[in-house]
């Protein structure tokens, strides 16, 4: 048990990387510092939103429209270390 609670909570430090990596990239691309031209970036982009938006487009959903904010990921991002925290550590 100890080996697969391990596994998960390595996954979700590594989907909380993603998440971040997500964030940074898209305000690099909001603000003219980078661009999607570049094939590495797009390839990021694409990548990071294929992953990360299964969780967080229903989050967004349920939030109030916050005026351009988007807090969903720091939403995504408490509730994923409360869980490795509480559930997931226990176990290991």
């Amino acid at each position: 048990m100890g080996f697969f609670a391990f596994i998960l909570y390595q996954l979700i430090g590594f989907y909380v990387l993603v998440i971040f990596v997500t964030v940074i990239i898209s305000w690099l691309i909001g603000f003219n510092v980078i661009n999607r031209h570049n094939q590495v970036v797009n390839w990021i982009a694409n990548t990071g939103n294929a992953l990360t938006e299964p969780v967080l487009g229903p989050v967004r959903r349920m939030l109030p429209n916050m005026g351009g904010i988007d807090i969903s990921p720091v939403i995504v991002i408490i509730v994923l270390q409360a869980v490795n925290l509480y559930l997931v550590r226990p176990l290991m």
